[in-house]
């Protein structure tokens, strides 16, 4: 840019020297000055070529100047270049074309169709596993944790995409690239299982380990109703109940057709009550995690209260000799006077709930020397990941990406306290997406 500054400037000085020579005087010719005809002739001639060249060089300098800025504006540019165009740098690259027209929308259904074929593959590979063992399944365990592992990175670079950290149309195609690389994985992966399954020439062991796990489940779901737990599992008990309702009606669909001798049809009805079964699982098995994890955090608010004072009186008395108010600080006592209050006044409280706010307030100010605290953190984001995941698992065809991709930051993410967070907002943004669509399990997806 400086260059054709310089060179537009010397043109211009140029042309201002040379233009008076050539300018018109209608004045006489001094006196004693000596002409003839023929240099008056060379004269003219010089003067009417001279104004032509100046006036090309001057508009050729403009060009140059014009293409110096274009191309400056080409290396500078942060948005995807016009289709056909290509970045100018230091090596040639291929033109970057804007997102085609649906390319966000198209990338956030490969994300949940990709991740709904995985949790049915999964709940298949469950049954699988059952009646084969566990040698027979290696190779298909290693398909779902391969395209788990496409499925995250998909996850990581939408997440990156939504903070607005890559380019538009190169982040959304490697969301697409990721999930159709899972689903072929899962698609190669769910033929071969149900090769070796060869449900629709020998149903009868797949059904007899359907019905004995249905029968598990259904004291499991009656026992589970006898002490309700609330919380993030309120509703899971009757929500099990509907699935194994309508695993009972596939069931009996299953024997209607090995009955009439039609082994093919008894697959779809089979499946369905395999997927029903499974989801009643889940939610039965909430009900059970929770209830446990409430057990511990009960037992580890005593000592969490105590390692956190141990850990914060360093920190008091380093503010205390500044002279200063940190207002984390504050902060930290405060809930945990709080939190004293409310675990000795007699009335019932949420242990798990107690011993995230501990955790959090603390955990600024804290480097988890004692243990306890880093125990309590871990239990607490345990308990959010597993909630947030299944309540996707069981409401997957209402649940967007959003969910999704929080979900699977939070199992990249390293920092306890942060995982709780973003484990938490996917399972409220899941919520929101079931009350949007009004979205309750049947187990009909096979």
């Amino acid at each position: 840019m400086r260059v054709a500054h310089a060179l537009l400037g010397v043109v211009a000085g140029v042309a201002w020297l040379v233009l008076p020579w050539v300018t018109v005087d209608d004045e006489p010719p001094v006196a004693g000055a000596r002409t003839s005809a023929a240099a008056a002739e060379e004269g003219s001639s010089a003067g009417d070529l001279v104004l032509p060249v100046a006036a090309l060089v001057v508009v050729v300098a403009f060009a140059a100047y014009a293409s110096l800025r274009r191309i400056r504006r080409t290396r500078s540019r942060t948005t995807p270049a016009a289709p056909g165009t290509t970045h100018v740098g230091a090596y040639p690259s291929p033109a970057v074309p804007p997102a085609p027209a649906g390319l966000d929308d198209r990338s956030r259904a490969a994300l949940v169709e990709a991740d709904n074929h995985l949790y049915a593959f999964r709940e298949e590979l469950s049954f699988a596993e059952a009646a084969f063992g566990h040698e027979a399944v290696v190779q298909f365990v290693r398909v779902a944790e391969a395209a788990e592992a496409e499925l995250g990175a998909a996850c990581a670079i939408r997440r990156r995409y939504d903070e607005g950290v890559p380019e538009e149309a190169a982040a959304l195609a490697g969301v697409v690239g990721r999930c159709e690389e899972a689903e072929r994985r899962l698609t190669e992966g769910t033929e071969s299982l149900r090769t070796l399954r060869a449900l629709d020439r020998d149903p009868h062991t797949a059904l007899s380990l359907a019905e004995t796990r249905f029968r598990e489940l259904t004291a499991r779901a009656a026992e589970a109703d006898t002490a309700p737990v609330d919380g993030s599992v309120t509703g899971y008990v009757e929500l099990a109940k509907d699935s194994l309702v309508t695993a009972t009606v596939h069931l009996g669909e299953t024997h209607q057709a090995i009955a009439a001798d039609r082994l093919d049809e008894a697959v779809h009805p089979l499946r369905a009550a395999e997927t029903a079964i499974c989801r009643a699982d889940v939610l039965v098995s909430a009900v059970a995690r929770l209830r446990s994890t409430r057990t511990e955090a009960t037992r580890l608010i005593p000592p969490a209260l105590t390692a956190a004072e141990a850990e914060l009186a360093p920190v008091r008395d380093r503010a205390r000799r500044q002279g200063a108010t940190d207002a984390r600080l504050v902060h930290a006592d405060a809930v945990l006077a709080a939190v004293r209050q409310e675990t000795t006044s007699g009335r019932p409280y949420d242990p798990l709930g107690v011993l995230r706010r501990i955790v959090h307030a603390t955990a600024p100010l804290t480097d988890g020397r004692s243990g306890v605290l880093a125990v309590a953190a871990l239990l607490v984001a345990r308990e959010s990941v597993a909630s947030a995941q299944d309540h996707v698992a069981v409401h997957r065809e209402a649940v967007g990406a959003a969910p999704r991709v929080l979900l699977a930051e939070a199992r990249r993410t390293e920092d306890l306290p942060r995982v709780d967070d973003l484990a938490r907002e996917a399972r409220d943004l899941a919520e929101q997406d079931v009350r949007l669509r009004g979205h309750e399990p049947d187990g009909d997806t096979a």
